[in-house]
């Protein structure tokens, strides 16, 4: 049986590990950030490596056949070091690259590069922001205190961030696009900041700006590693199975 490690943290890694746990050995691998996860349904290892040597050796010390990258699209350290420590290791990798959201009619983006951008653009006029953001990201707007800022995570901002008008709401998605809309509606939210995370678990929020003619400011995705790869879990399944399946199975 084949030995597969999946760097994961979103809802497609735990899927694609409950479809390859009855055709492999299967090991899900999580930063730790969330101090809570969902049930991920296979043996989880919690923690950093130490970099992309340390991914290596772990990889050669278990006998992992393959790598898989399935860690959320802003994970550009950890996919980098993924794509080293599979050349180092000689194993092969594979990625799950969730295409991200595209524009359409009516949607106010601003679109920056980094979370710092976002703090800029946000501009000096007070405003009711609404971040989306995640918790390691939002201590950059202390720098932009004169706004009012809702901020939504799944674990707790602590510190709590050094501004004066800040409100704090502890949810964990899927969020459907009539409750984003209920939320921006009664928090009287100007803007929206978020990632470009894609998906439809969080893209509620932008629907529904769209139709409170809100703007958001779109943080751009950083860039990846180019590795084969595939947008969804069954085309990335249909990969590892060519991979996992001995030859006479595939009738080749």
């Amino acid at each position: 049986m084949k030995t597969i490690l999946i760097l994961g943290g979103t809802t497609e890694a735990r899927q694609l590990a409950g479809r390859l746990a009855m055709r492999a050995s299967v090991t899900l691998s999580l930063a730790g950030r969330t101090e809570s996860p969902v049930a991920q349904g296979v043996p989880v290892r919690v923690g950093g490596f130490g970099g992309a040597d340390g991914l290596a050796s772990y990889i050669r010390e278990t006998g992992t056949d393959l790598l898989i990258d399935a860690t959320h699209p802003y994970a550009a350290r950890i996919s980098a070091n993924a794509a080293q420590a599979a050349r180092l290791s000689r194993v092969p990798i594979l990625a799950l690259r969730r295409p991200g959201w595209k524009r359409v009619e009516g949607d106010r983006w601003i679109e920056v590069d980094t979370v710092g951008a976002a703090v800029q653009a946000l501009g000096d006029t007070p405003r009711r922001v609404f971040l989306a953001l995640g918790r390691q990201e939002v201590a950059a707007f202390e720098a932009a205190a004169q706004h009012h800022y809702l901020i939504r995570s799944v674990d707790p901002i602590e510190p709590k961030l050094a501004v004066p008008d800040a409100d704090y709401l502890l949810a964990r998605g899927p969020f459907r696009e009539p409750d984003e809309r209920a939320l921006l509606s009664e928090q009287r939210i100007e803007i929206v900041v978020s990632k470009n995370s894609g998906g439809v678990a969080t893209y509620g929020k932008i629907a529904a700006a769209r139709a409170l003619g809100i703007e958001v400011i779109m943080v751009r995705r950083p860039a990846l590693p180019e590795v084969p790869s595939a947008e969804t879990v069954e085309a990335l399944g249909a990969m590892v199975d060519h991979f996992v399946e001995p030859a006479a199975e595939r009738g080749v």
